[in-house]
Formats: C-alpha cells, structure tokens, sequence
C-alpha cells in the first residue's frame, strides 16, 4: 500500500468504528427507554444533547451548550441543565465524572 498501511490495518481501523458506533448506539437507546419510563418525551433537543454528551467529552454544561448550539440554534442554557439533571436522576451520569455516559447493564 502507498501510504503504509496494510489492508488488514484498514478493516480493524473500520471494525473499531463500527463497533464504537454500535456501541454508541446501544447506550443511546438505553438511555432513550429509560427516560420514556421516567415519562419523558425524546425531542429533538434531548437527541442532540444526548449526542454531544455521548460523543464529546464535556467538562461542563456550558461546553455541551455550545456545541448543542452547533446543531439546533434553538437549544437554550435552561434545556441543557435541565437534561444533565434528568440524566443524573436517571443514573445515566454522574457530574463527577466529567459528564461522561456510565450507564451499565445494572442501571
């Protein structure tokens, strides 16, 4: 190969993303049934903040804002807050730990 690597490097590479992506995706839709059980409705605002925080590592609501306003300019302070806190109760995150998913089979 021109560039140096070989094909092999090139599916693991791909496989990897794939299965980050899958398991993304897996967490994602945990987090989706669990707040459908908290009585939640899943807007499209929710689903963006949901996406910044499993796919950034944010230190602070105001980051996730930021980058929510990247993709919905509608998304206020108020909704981010809002959403760190109903993912807190539903055990999904944990504010020491940086805002980071850490939702298990046992949650």
């Amino acid at each position: 190969m021109a560039d140096g690597e070989s094909k092999f490097s090139k599916i693991e590479k791909s496989s990897h993303h794939s299965l980050a992506s899958f398991v993304g995706n897996q967490q994602k839709e945990k987090i989706i049934e669990k707040l459908r059980e908290k009585g939640c409705r899943i807007t499209q605002q929710r689903l963006v903040l949901l996406d910044v925080i499993l796919n950034h590592q944010c230190a602070s609501c105001k980051e996730m804002y930021a980058l929510a306003l990247k993709q919905d300019a509608k998304i206020g302070i108020a909704t981010v807050y809002r959403m760190v806190n109903t993912l807190e109760e539903i055990g999904a995150i944990n504010r020491r730990n940086m805002y980071r998913i850490h939702l298990t089979e046992n949650s």
